[in-house]
């Protein structure tokens, strides 16, 4: 039996009997569709959209790299379970994307890319926003998408779409592999019509994996684990995908064995469990980091090392140090020339805790009291960071931070991607649920947060969901703002106005930039950025696209602010205003190093004077091979 459809009005019947199951729990795969209509897909995939709109919701975006940003915040709340579907017209349309399908294959998100394409039978050449490259006429602007895309094709064909949407499925759900995967579309195909086998429509399950470790790489591992004094784990984003938290939790509270995290692992414990020993690398805690320098042994769970974990490979010191891979990715698991053990996270750590206790094996009780005591002066530091003697002050951000943090419970989601917020969040932010801190550290893309949020929101409507928001990200992506109002997500965004790029300032001060174009003020006559701020009025903004907002100028206004947003059932922006971006946003410094090339000949005493810093880091720089 066959079902003519054309190929848009096929595709989306298709995605809607997608699921997948582990663990016993079955969801859909492709929960809605984010679409932009213009000529490349309106009469296609737009048509298809309405046609099936009882089978395919549908949410209208305002920028294409918003869409995507929201459909990888679905996902990610979604533990890569399930996620979103985005159409684009051809042209600039399907180039926005570029920016989010790389956010999303950086951190192994799953996102389906359908933007349209030129005519596959070439009837006019070119069309409208057609790129033309006289040495390849079978390239179109779509193309950028392939280096950034886990799986990509191009439909020319009805029935290419069967394979092709079948391996886009199996990458979207394999654990190993998913990312962005793109099926391009030109616009007259998207139309055609086509007999299709009624079994193309069938509900299709796709299991979601969960495999163990290979005997003699658990045998190696439990041998590297019972022959270390110092060891650490090092938390990833893999133990949240894996739902890892239990079982992480079970093997540190068998071994004993301190627990830092990465941005992505980040509340794979609790913050005030006793192995819980915070943030690691560049922007972590002093306790994590010190325990990393002395580690003899680096237990990586679900983790890529990036160069903010491991301080641009200065971080792990002790010239005894090896590392343990628990990944079930193999290029991951074989980095910095560890002991591999691939597997699923959650899989390998019930193998790993199982043995240990058969050996009745911990770490001495003077290394838990060390890591143990350190941690508790950590906090003391975060505590004063977060106090506030005179309520009636403009707040710092560690202040806005700690009136977020009194406010909080475990229910609360907080989001953020770029800026100076991401560092203060790592090293203080007191995670409460294994869901709960959303920082996206793999690309750091400026604009995340407010799609992200969305998307989040739409995962787990009944949590309350903060987009942590800088001036300089708002001014970036505050479009899908009116997606909010439209629909009524109530989303909540924290607005930090402080007049620049405070984070990258920071850094070209470090570095001998002395922050030229990181302020956002009037320019001078020595041609810098050195003027007064900026008259721009980010909260009537953001009222203008239609969101309530409460603005707070001092910080007892802040916390009156932040309760009345959390109970708000609309979007609400809590706006305030912190120091310029040419001071300190006040947390504690970083605790380790992370390499930014400083100009190697230079005539400023400034950059004189980093250089002579940079080469004192670099020295220390190992590999560990």
């Amino acid at each position: 039996m066959t079902i003519r459809s054309t190929v848009a009005q096929a595709l989306v019947r298709f995605l809607a009997a997608q699921y997948t199951e582990r663990d016993g729990e079955r969801r859909r795969l492709i929960g809605a569709t984010w679409g932009i209509f213009g000529h490349g897909n309106v009469a296609g995939l737009g048509q298809a959209l309405l046609e099936h709109a009882d089978d395919m919701p549908y949410h209208q975006g305002r920028n294409e790299q918003a869409m995507v940003h929201a459909a990888v915040g679905y996902a990610r709340q979604s533990n890569r379970l399930a996620t979103h579907a985005v159409t684009t017209s051809i042209g600039p349309g399907a180039t926005n994307l570029v920016t989010g399908a790389a956010l999303a294959t950086v951190n192994h998100l799953p996102v389906l890319l359908l933007p349209g394409d030129a005519f596959a039978t070439r009837p006019a050449d070119p069309v409208l926003q057609q790129l033309e490259l006289p040495h390849a006429a079978d390239v179109s602007v779509n193309d950028t998408l392939r280096p950034v895309s886990k799986f990509f094709d191009r439909i020319t064909r009805p029935e290419q779409l069967i394979p092709s949407a079948l391996a886009a499925m199996r990458v979207l759900t394999d654990p190993v592999e998913t990312g962005a995967v793109t099926l391009a579309l030109p616009q007259d195909v998207q139309a055609e019509a086509y007999d299709w086998p009624e079994e193309f429509f069938a509900d299709r399950v796709w299991t979601v994996r969960r495999p163990g470790a290979d005997p003699v790489e658990l045998a190696a591992a439990v041998r590297a684990i019972r022959d270390a004094r110092r060891p650490v784990v090092v938390a990833g984003g893999g133990v949240h995908h894996s739902r890892a938290e239990a079982g992480l939790a079970e093997f540190a509270e068998a071994t004993r064995i301190p627990v830092a995290s990465t941005q992505a692992g980040k509340g794979s414990l609790r913050w005030d469990h006793p192995q819980d020993v915070g943030g690691v690398g560049h922007t972590g805690t002093a306790t994590a980091d010190e325990l990393a320098r002395t580690a003899d042994l680096v237990i990586g769970v679900g983790t890529r090392y990036t160069d903010f974990t491991t301080a641009s490979g200065t971080l792990f010191e002790n010239p005894d140090v090896r590392f343990l891979n628990l990944n079930i990715a193999p290029y991951d698991g074989h980095k910095l020339a560890g002991l591999p053990l691939i597997a699923d996270a959650r899989s390998g750590l019930a193998e790993l805790t199982e043995a240990l206790v058969m050996h009745d094996h911990t770490v001495a009780d003077s290394y838990v009291t060390e890591y143990t005591e350190d941690k508790e002066r950590w906090e003391q530091r975060v505590d004063a960071c977060y106090e506030a003697d005179e309520p009636d002050i403009r707040p710092t951000q560690p202040q806005v931070l700690g009136a977020l943090d009194a406010l909080a419970d475990e229910s609360d989601i907080v989001i953020n991607a770029a800026g100076s917020l991401p560092g203060d969040l790592h090293r203080m932010w007191r995670a409460r649920s294994h869901d709960q801190y959303h920082v996206e550290y793999g690309y750091s893309c400026m604009g995340y947060e407010i799609p992200a949020a969305i998307g989040v929101k739409l995962a787990a409507p009944e949590r309350n969901v903060w987009a942590l928001v800088g001036d300089g990200t708002y001014l970036m992506m505050p479009t899908e703002i009116v997606t909010a109002v439209q629909e009524g997500i109530a989303i909540k965004v924290l607005l930090v106005q402080n007049h620049g790029y405070a984070s990258i300032g920071g850094l070209s001060e470090s570095v001998g930039g002395e922050r030229f174009g990181t302020a956002y003020r009037f320019p001078s006559d020595d041609g810098t950025f050195t003027g007064a701020p900026l008259p721009v009025d980010l909260a009537a903004n953001a009222a203008s696209l239609g969101m309530r907002v409460l603005r707070a100028k001092t910080v007892r206004d802040l916390g009156s602010a932040l309760a009345e947003a959390r109970a708000a059932d609309t979007p609400t922006c809590v706006y305030v205003e912190t120091e310029t971006a040419d001071t300190v946003s006040g947390p504690p410094p970083a605790q380790a190093w992370w390499d930014v090339p400083v100009a190697e000949t230079a005539t400023r005493s400034a950059a004189v004077k980093a250089r002579e810093l940079y080469e004192r880091h670099v020295s220390t720089r190992r590999r560990h091979l």
